[in-house]
């Protein structure tokens, strides 16, 4: 879930340090044709709420696409959500002069700001006000296109307002967006980008028609994580693949391939990854804590560190051979934090590149405080350079 959460408090923060890993890896149907796979997409959600971004804090050159969340809907229409929107559109823009292929969305909704979207969709003339509104707020911000994040159609998700027509309402509503996209684009000369949040859960596809959905978007970021969001059982966050022993029986690779079976092509595919991890306190020293009873820290996110790690105080870092995933347990205190690092991600990216998806997208940007793992997502994604040809070697060691 894409959540509206308050700032990391300090507490909250000290209890996720953790080793740095070394190991990096190296009209209908309008929407473009996929990238190439030496051209994946690296897409950042960036969640600054009421302050404003600092010069420095996005690294626009080593992503794609920004995912600028979120505008919030008000009276059936896109709405600026925070103080500093605009201020921090024009800071993203000026990437660009790095970054020339760098694109600018919009989010909308998320998990707090999803209740408005029943509505917006219900009729043809709702999603008329609200998609003219999309074209009036790209074109006031300069941005490149909107991405759709209701979580969830036929949900009530938050306790939002949902009904059963959800489901053929998202599917009218991003082919109406695409149409109205490529008039304006015809217009601006330029690509409209259009792509969506989606459920990582069996029941999100049971209330969507993905196979048509995908027609209308230029990727499905796929939010393959919060699988352990609390509750009483400890267990990975992000699994790659899934551990027998897992209860829940979840991971990355079944959301995957449920979605392909629903009709989504692996070329419009983007595989999430949670920039935090979770805990749980009082978890029995057994298997290191995972998949084991425990009293979780609800609703907490952990950033990734920038301070020592913590195997000096007790914990101790295990990974899953099976799952793909990292996590800490500290036999002394009984906290088990589940998280996500660069040996996971290295291990994510080769799964992007052997099933060709389209790329990796994460949630969100300012948890990444020392830029380790946006490093490691671009390592994994980006092609070695080709090897000069040999004439040019020669002639450079002459």
């Amino acid at each position: 879930m894409h959540r509206s959460i308050p700032a990391l408090s300090r507490l909250a923060s000290a209890f996720f340090l953790l080793l740095s890993m070394p190991a990096l890896c190296s009209s209908p149907d309008s929407a473009p044709p996929p990238s190439t796979s030496s051209s994946r997409e690296i897409i950042a959600y960036v969640f600054p709420q009421n302050r404003v971004l600092q010069p420095d804090e996005v690294n626009g050159r080593q992503l794609t696409r920004i995912n600028y969340a979120f505008a919030n809907i008000r009276d059936g229409q896109i709405a600026a959500g925070f103080s500093h929107d605009a201020e921090n559109f024009v800071l993203l823009n000026n990437l660009k002069r790095s970054n020339p292929e760098l694109k600018i969305l919009v989010s909308v909704g998320g998990w707090s700001w999803s209740g408005n979207f029943s509505d917006a969709a219900l009729t043809p003339r709702s999603r008329e006000r609200f998609i003219a509104s999309a074209v009036r707020f790209i074109e006031r911000y300069k941005l490149d296109g909107l991405d759709i994040d209701w979580e969830y159609p036929a949900q009530p998700g938050a306790g939002n307002t949902f009904r059963p027509q959800d489901k053929q309402n998202y599917t009218l509503l991003l082919a109406e967006l695409r149409h109205r996209f490529d008039k304006e684009q015809a217009r601006l000369h330029r690509h409209l980008y259009t792509s969506i949040a989606t459920g990582a859960s069996t029941k999100f596809l049971q209330n969507t028609e993905m196979d048509k959905v995908q027609r209308y978007v230029d990727t499905v970021n796929l939010m393959t994580y919060d699988f352990y969001v609390g509750g009483p059982t400890t267990g990975h966050d992000a699994p790659l693949f899934r551990n027998p022993s897992d209860p829940k029986h979840v991971s990355a690779d079944r959301s995957v391939t449920e979605y392909e079976q629903a009709g989504v092509p692996a070329s419009k595919i983007v595989l999430g990854l949670p920039f935090y991890g979770r805990s749980w306190g009082e978890v029995e020293d057994k298997n290191h804590g995972l998949f084991q009873p425990g009293k979780a820290a609800r609703g907490v996110h952990f950033s990734y560190p920038d301070l020592p790690n913590l195997l000096a105080t007790g914990y101790v870092r295990h990974w899953d051979n099976e799952a793909s995933a990292p996590y800490l347990y500290n036999p002394q205190t009984r906290v088990f934090v589940t998280y996500e690092d660069p040996q996971s991600i290295a291990a994510k990216c080769r799964y992007v590149t052997a099933h060709q998806l389209r790329g990796i997208m994460f949630w969100e940007n300012s948890n990444d405080t020392t830029g380790i793992l946006l490093k490691a997502v671009h390592a994994g994604l980006t092609p070695p350079p080709s090897p000069a040809p040999r004439s040019a070697r020669n002639s450079a060691s002459e």
